[in-house]
This record gives structure tokens, C-alpha cells and sequence, in this order.
């Protein structure tokens, strides 16, 4: 590997989807997972292709009930293409299934957005054909993607056909513990040719929410190939032969266009494209075309870290801007907390974007607030989901898709012991939170005060609210209370031996409607006059709503116990776990939940978390900020406390979760604690590693992979955005301590910040923009539009 690619030298078949999910090529409107382009989906391999908000609606019967879910679908898989030798009866596909892999490479080149393969296939005659493609998904027009195929034979010579498709008979099969659940979302499959017959097409629909979607290709063949149109029901298909000389190479070219219903601008997707595909430049172009748009998005996101943890993050960022590039910016879209790499978690948005948006918003903030109007759009559905349950306000679903309603599954499979169980997990009112904590950090870092005043006033008010009334007074405590909720643990979703799901008072829950409340009054007693009237006549907000907020977000009960913040009222009274006999009995133990199932028992007996809660407050917060939050509600917080309460659920978490050693990692380096890199090593490797077990192959954790960024970008340097300019307070590191990268603040393209042991260089690139100010613990000064300054570190 070179810190530019990465790469795979041989062929395991074992690791085949995970090498798919990290071979995923997209550019923020649809990608294609690394699958070979001769292999249908099975047990190794899974080529699907995914388009940024294109779901579908499906009822299954399963556990005896009809259960009804939206998924992300899974559209035509437009790569096949596959070779065999001509030669009488024994003709044999160059495939995995029929051919033996003699040699294998797989290279993605992060800097170009290229995948390249090498493959040599031995028949059973003992004939070597060695395969090359090179294969984009284009950054540069989002409606392109293209594959270069050159055969080679190396020790016989003769005829070969070339069979290449279009293939919409392909369901939602990529994850196994979905399969009981109906997987077609395609209907009404119809191939052709355009006009001129030189491009074919396919098109169909999502059967319920009526999607049309259509592909067209182009192929480039060798001079006076002849094609065989060969289409079958629901494949278009184009057959070709080739005469392969040893040692000569033969070379087809497949440039495909993609097109659905939702787009803009277009009267019908299969026209545009058909005419996309017939117009396309040739493949040269493309791979030149890529080259230059990645070239401008790496300068945009520059970030150098070095050795195996710099290539490490710049796949994760490479992987983030697949799924929300510019292009995104143009979408009806949400963050799907695996991206646009696979089908695990149905394509669902949940509050991954509280992780992701704070890199994007330093970056790309156009994506951001792109982002940030997919929540607002459904803020209708949010409001009256929160009248549905006799409450106020918006209350945003756990699970997002399509249209914003509640989309968190109904039951879900415990696959260690096959049994379907009820599912609780929308009861994560959190997610609210997360939504308006981006709100206000958008604002923040663009300085965006027409969307802050609008759209983001809109949500933030309508999320307190919520929280207002979701409060419940409490006479013995002379405290507000929140009842009933889970918090982002996901272990614990009731008390044990109760008739009802919910938790009381969880306290990440708890602090984070305090912070949204004050915000929220902050903005509405800031706002423009006239726009704090049309907001008040749109919502009814008045003063005696105003002086309630005051008193609710003054008075929410955080419970304590053995000296440390209480997860949730009750959690120091649950039963302590055997930890170390449930290691030597099972080893890995992350799906702890899933293990105690299977035995009979349930995880919610027991002092025991899924991923961090408790200590995501320091993720979110600084230190000073937990402080006066804790101190607006009349209770004591320092250094000591928060040690204690870090150290307490240390002993007590299973990481259960990719997030959970992202958060662990911050939340130890941000307290200078040694260990801190054995959880920052464990984000780091989530994904490449497959540490949470055969989970990456369904996609990419995007949240955090996109933390990893953050933690370089904000935890090592305690980077905080603020009016007129940037805090930093940086923490040693040593596994971590050479880095630099550059970030966009309100309108300032390029903020250079590179650190090295005791040392902090600061440079504003040259502008008309303001003087930026920069607070350090020990210092504070300006630094106008082209100006530098090196900063000494104590300690």
C-alpha cells in the first residue's frame, strides 16, 4: 500500500463482501459496491447498487404478524460482464465458480476514485486468462459510471464471448438475517435500444413507492466486433466475441448512465439516459475527468496524518464523500448510517449525522445545511408524531427514510439464537437532540444566519418544545422528570420484569433537552423582531411559554449514584455482570445483548452498555460547557467527578457499537489518559478489521468513520467554533501528535492548522474576510487574511 491506496493482493473468499463494502465506489448521488462484474449476488458475493433517498415499501410475514418495512433499494446492478472461450460443448465462464483464481490484486486508488482489479483465471484445460479492469463511478457528473475490461491470453489462443448486461432482476438479499423479509422492490422491468441501436437500456420501478428508474449503455469494442442483442426478461444483454492472440490484449469499454424519478430537470429517466450514455465521453476522458474532481474535493478536505493511521483516515474520508459529496447538496437526502454501501439497517437514517456533520460542516458545509433541510422538510411528520402520543412540539423518528415517519423495525432478529423480538429502540428521543445540537453547530461554523433564522429556528424551537413538554414534575424531587425513553446505550430498553419498555431519566437524554432548551431560548431572545413575531404566530410561542422553558430547563433531574452520573434513575441498583466469565466463556463479547438472549436472560438486569451514554456528554461538550450545564441545574461538576464517572463505565461497556470506541477514544485523550489510544486504534480499525464481526460486508459504519476525522480535526485539538472565531485547547497524543489539515469558517476558504509536539501553526488564507480570533488556554489574539502565527504548547 502506498498512502494513497489500497489494496488487496490475493483472494479470500471469506473476506470478499467486506472488500466490497471498502471497494464501494460513489459520488454522493449512487454507488456501487467492489464486486466482480462476473459474479451474481451469492454467499461470497453481493454487487449491488444504491441511489441516495430511493426507498421502498415492503410487508412480510414473519413471527406470525405482517410486518411492514422501507428499505433503501437495491437498483440494477449494472457491471455484468463475463468471458468464456469459444470452443465447441466446453465452452467455460472465466468465473470464480467455474475457473480457479491464480493470482488476484485489487487496488483502490483513493486519490483518483478508481478501482483496479487484476485477475488470472485458470480453466479446466488448464487455459490462463488474465483480467484487468479499471472501473468509476464519476465525482465529475453523477449520473455516470464506467468499467475498462482488457483480456488477456497467456498460454493459448482462440475465440471468447463477451457477455455484458444490465440486470434488474436483482433483489435486497445483502444482509442474511433480512432474508425471511420480501426483498423485490422491483417491478416492470423493460429493456431496448436507443434510437441509433448503439446504446442499450433498462427500466422499472420500486413497486410501491413508484420510483422509475432507468440505465443505459454504451459499449466500445474493437473495430467491426459484431454485437448479438440477447436481452431476457428483466436483463438487457449484449454478446460480443473476440479473437485473443497470446500475449495480446483485447479491450471493451461499458459507460453506463443512471437516472430515476426524483431527478430534476428531466422529462422522462429513460431518455436522459439513453442520451447520457450515447453522449458520455470516452472512458479516457472519464478517468481523466475523475481525476481532476477528486483532486478538488482532496483540497477541499485536506487532512495528513502520517503512517498506517493517515491511510486509515483517508479511506474513512474517502468513504464519507462517497456518500455525501456535493452532489448530495442538490438531494432530497439524508445520512444513512451505513451509506450508500450496503443494506444493513435498511438504508435508515438514525443520528448519525450528529457524528458526521461535524466534520462536513468545516468542510463542506453546503452539504451540511443540505442535510439539515432533509430533517426540516419532514419537521410536519415530526410535530405530529408528537401529537399522536399527546405531546407538543417535534418528535423526530429514530429511524428515518423516505417520507420522515417512524421507521424503526418492529422486530428484529437475534441471530445467535434465530428467534424474532419486539423492538424498542424508537424510543431513542434522543435523535431529537442530535438534530438540534447540528443546528446550532452549523450555524456556528458557516455563520449561515439566514437558514439559523429560518429553517434551523424552526427545528430548534420545535425540538425544545418537545422536551418542554415532555417533562414531567415531579413533587417529591421538586424536579422535572423524563419518562420512558431509551437512551443511546441500546442495551437497556426497560426495567427488569416490567410490563413496559422505557427508561426514566436517562441522563445523556436529560442534559442534551437542558442544552437544546437553553439554546433554543438564546435564539428566540436574539432573533430579528419581526422574525421572532412570524415565528411566534406560526407556532404560538408567548412569554408564558417562554418563562415555562426557563423553569424547565433550570429544574430536569439528573440522578447520581456511588458517586458518578447515574445512566438512567435506577441503573446503580442493577445486578453487576460476571464480566470476565462471559470473556473466557465467549471471548468477544461486544453483542453482549444477544448472548444473554440466547441463554434466556436479558441484558437489562444488568449494570452493562451496548456503546457509550453516559460519557457521549463529553463527546459533545467541553469540559466548562458540562460544567454550566450541570450548573444550571443547581448541581455540582469537576474534574474529579467526571474521572470517576469515565473510570465507572470503562468497567461496564461491551463496545458493542463502532461509535463506542470513537467516543472512548475523545473522551480519555480529551482527560489525557494513556489508554486513550487503544480505543482511538479501535475506531480506526472498525471497519477495516471487521471487529464487530461480519457487519461491515452489509456497508460501512459512516458515522464512525466520519468521527475518526472529527477526532483528529476537534478531540486532539479541542477545536470549538464561536462567534467571530475558533477556540482551541490541544491535548497530547503521542500516537497522534503530527498533523495538519485545513477547514472552512464563515467564508474562510482554507484555515491552515498543523500541529507537532509542543507546537501549533495557525495560518487565514488571504481574503476580504474578517480577522479571525483564536483562543488557546494560556493566549488570545487576532490573525487578519493572510497572516500566520506558531504557537508554543505548555506541557
Amino acid at each position: 500500500m502506498t498512502s494513497w491506496t489500497w489494496e488487496y493482493d490475493e483472494w479470500v473468499p471469506a473476506d470478499e463482501q467486506l472488500r466490497e463494502s471498502l471497494c464501494t465506489l460513489g459520488n454522493g448521488y449512487f454507488a456501487t459496491r467492489g464486486a466482480f462484474p462476473e459474479c451474481d449476488a451469492d454467499d461470497i458475493h453481493y454487487p449491488g447498487t444504491y441511489a441516495a433517498g430511493v426507498y421502498n415499501r415492503l410487508t412480510s410475514h414473519v413471527s406470525g404478524r405482517d410486518v411492514e418495512n422501507e428499505d433503501m433499494a437495491n437498483l440494477p446492478n449494472w457491471l455484468p460482464l463475463r468471458v468464456r472461450r469459444v470452443d465447441g460443448e466446453n465452452s467455460t465462464w472465466f468465473t470464480p465458480g467455474t475457473a480457479r483464481v491464480v493470482e488476484h490484486s485489487q487496488t483502490l486508488r483513493l486519490d483518483a476514485g478508481v478501482l483496479e482489479r487484476r485477475t488470472r483465471y485458470e480453466d479446466p484445460d488448464g487455459r490462463l486468462l488474465l483480467v484487468r479492469q479499471t472501473r468509476l463511478v464519476s465525482m465529475e457528473n453523477p449520473h455516470l459510471a464506467a468499467l475498462r475490461t482488457e483480456l488477456t491470453a497467456e498460454n493459448w489462443e482462440g475465440e471468447v464471448e463477451v457477455e455484458a448486461a444490465l440486470d434488474g432482476t436483482v433483489t435486497n438479499s445483502g444482509v442474511a438475517r433480512y432474508r425471511d423479509l420480501d426483498g423485490r422492490h422491483l417491478t416492470a422491468l423493460r429493456t431496448g435500444a436507443g434510437n441509433s441501436g448503439d446504446v442499450a437500456w433498462l427500466t422499472c420501478s420500486t413497486t410501491n413507492s413508484d420510483i422509475e428508474i432507468a440505465l443505459a449503455a454504451r459499449y466500445a469494442l474493437p473495430p467491426g466486433t459484431p454485437v448479438e442483442h440477447a436481452d431476457t426478461e428483466g436483463r438487457s444483454v449484449r454478446r460480443f466475441r473476440l479473437d485473443l492472440r497470446s500475449g495480446h490484449s483485447q479491450v471493451v469499454d461499458k459507460i453506463v448512465a443512471l437516472y430515476t424519478g426524483r431527478d430534476r430537470a428531466i422529462a422522462d429517466p429513460r431518455d436522459a439516459a439513453v442520451e447520457h450514455a450515447r453522449t458520455a465521453p470516452a472512458f479516457d476522458q472519464l478517468v481523466a475527468d475523475q481525476r481532476a474532481a477528486w483532486r478538488d474535493l482532496w483540497r477541499r478536505a485536506e487532512l495528513d496524518v502520517p503512517n498506517k493511521a493517515g491511510l486509515i483516515l483517508r479511506l474513512h474520508l474517502f468513504q464519507v464523500l462517497q456518500t455525501l459529496s456535493p452532489h448530495t447538496a442538490e438531494l432530497d437526502a439524508g445520512v444513512p448510517a451505513r451509506g450508500l454501501h450496503g443494506e444493513a439497517y435498511r438504508g435508515h437514517i438514525f443520528w448519525d449525522e450528529l457524528f458526521v456533520l461535524r466534520y462536513l460542516n468545516l468542510h463542506f458545509p453546503e452539504v451540511s445545511r443540505a442535510l439539515l433541510t432533509y430533517r426540516h422538510r419532514r419537521l410536519e411528520h415530526a410535530v405530529a408524531a408528537a401529537e399522536a402520543i399527546g405531546l407538543g412540539g417535534a418528535m423526530y423518528p429514530w429511524q428515518s427514510g423516505s417520507d420522515g415517519r417512524e421507521e424503526t423495525q418492529q422486530l428484529h432478529l437475534n441471530p445467535r439464537s434465530g428467534r424474532w423480538l419486539e423492538d424498542h429502540s424508537h424510543l431513542q428521543r434522543h435523535v431529537g437532540s442530535a438534530i438540534a445540537y447540528n443546528v446550532i453547530k452549523y450555524y456556528e461554523a458557516s455563520g449561515d444566519a439566514h437558514f439559523h433564522h429560518t429553517k434551523g429556528a424552526e427545528m430548534l424551537l420545535q425540538i425544545a418544545r418537545f422536551w418542554v413538554r415532555s417533562a414531567t414534575w415531579d413533587p417529591e424531587l421538586s424536579r422535572y422528570r423524563i419518562l420512558g425513553v431509551m437512551g443511546p446505550d441500546e442495551y437497556h430498553e426497560a426495567y427488569p420484569d416490567a410490563e413496559r419498555p422505557g427508561l426514566d431519566d436517562n441522563a445523556y437524554t436529560n442534559i442534551t433537552a437542558t442544552w437544546v432548551i437553553t439554546r433554543a431560548l438564546e435564539l428566540l431572545r436574539n432573533l430579528p423582531a419581526p422574525r421572532r413575531a412570524e415565528l411566534a404566530l406560526h407556532t404560538g410561542f408567548d412569554d408564558e411559554e417562554e418563562e415555562h422553558w426557563e423553569e424547565v430547563s433550570r429544574n430536569l433531574h439528573i440522578p447520581f449514584h456511588d458517586g458518578v452520573i447515574s445512566q438512567f434513575d435506577g441503573y446503580g441498583k442493577l445486578q453487576e455482570l460476571d464480566w470476565d466469565g462471559y470473556r473466557a466463556k465467549y471471548g468477544d463479547i461486544r453483542r453482549l445483548d444477544r448472548i444473554l438472549e440466547a441463554e434466556g436472560d436479558t441484558v437489562d438486569r444488568y449494570q452493562a452498555s451496548k456503546q457509550a451514554d453516559v460519557l457521549m456528554l463529553g463527546y459533545l461538550f467541553s469540559p466548562s460547557e458540562l460544567a454550566g450545564l450541570f450548573a444550571r441545574l443547581g448541581y455540582a461538576f469537576d474534574d474529579a467527578l467526571w474521572g470517576r464517572t469515565v473510570e465507572y463505565y470503562l468497567r461496564r461497556t461491551s463496545h458493542g457499537s463502532t461509535l463506542s470506541g470513537l467516543v472512548h477514544g475523545w473522551v480519555l485523550a480529551r482527560v489525557r489518559r494513556t489508554d486513550a489510544w487503544t480505543f482511538v486504534l479501535e475506531a480506526l480499525r472498525g471497519d477495516i478489521a471487521d471487529l464487530q464481526g461480519g457487519t461491515t460486508g452489509e456497508g460501512i459504519h459512516l458515522g464512525a468513520m466520519a468521527g475518526t476525522l472529527d477526532l483528529v480535526q476537534s478531540g486532539l485539538t479541542g477545536l470549538e467554533t464561536r462567534p467571530g472565531g475558533l477556540a482551541l485547547d490541544p491535548v497530547p497524543l503521542p500516537e497522534l501528535s503530527h498533523y495538519r489539515f485545513s477547514l472552512r469558517y464563515q467564508g474562510h476558504w482554507g484555515v491552515h492548522i498543523q500541529a507537532s509536539p509542543g507546537i501549533l501553526d495557525i495560518a487565514v488564507p488571504a481574503s476580504d474576510r474578517f480577522p479571525i480570533t483564536i483562543t488557546l488556554p494560556q493566549d488570545s489574539f487576532e490573525l487578519a487574511p493572510g497572516e500566520s502565527r506558531r504557537v508554543l504548547l505548555d506541557g
